[in-house]
């Protein structure tokens, strides 16, 4: 038998309400590209871009869906690590939303720098120096 192959991780971040983190992750360079109401609301969607993927679901509608995941989904935040090829555009993007981690450089090569977004979730953003570049 052979070993499993994993073709893509995504991760999904459970929230109150989907529509307060969706000024986020647009100004991020996510777009909408799958949503499913649940009531008035909506329930689920998953945000694309640049090759990269996110899904936000409601607490309402995980209890609905399962409700055996419910109690876990509301027991804390996530923390994101995402990689950009533009720190400078992301910094300038998110203007004006909550930072949590200053903008550093750290021993591993990458300029940082994180948000608290909407929902309460960690996303740190972080640019890598490219290899034979000169400063």
């Amino acid at each position: 038998m052979s070993a499993p192959k994993p073709k893509k991780i995504t991760a999904l971040l459970p929230v109150d309400a989907i529509e307060a983190s969706l000024p986020f992750w647009r100004k991020a360079g996510l777009e909408v590209t799958v949503q499913i109401p649940h009531g008035d609301a909506l329930g689920f969607v998953i945000l694309a871009g640049q090759g990269v993927e996110l899904m936000l679901q409601s607490h309402a509608s995980i209890e609905a869906d399962v409700p055996a995941m419910a109690t876990a989904a509301r027991q804390g935040p996530a923390f994101l690590f995402v990689e950009v090829d533009d720190i400078d555009a992301i910094d300038a993007a998110l203007a004006g939303e909550t930072v949590v981690l200053p903008r550093r450089t750290t021993f591993y090569g990458a300029t940082e720098i994180g948000y608290r977004e909407p929902s309460g979730h960690y996303v740190t953003f972080a640019q890598f120096a490219m290899e034979g570049a000169s400063d």
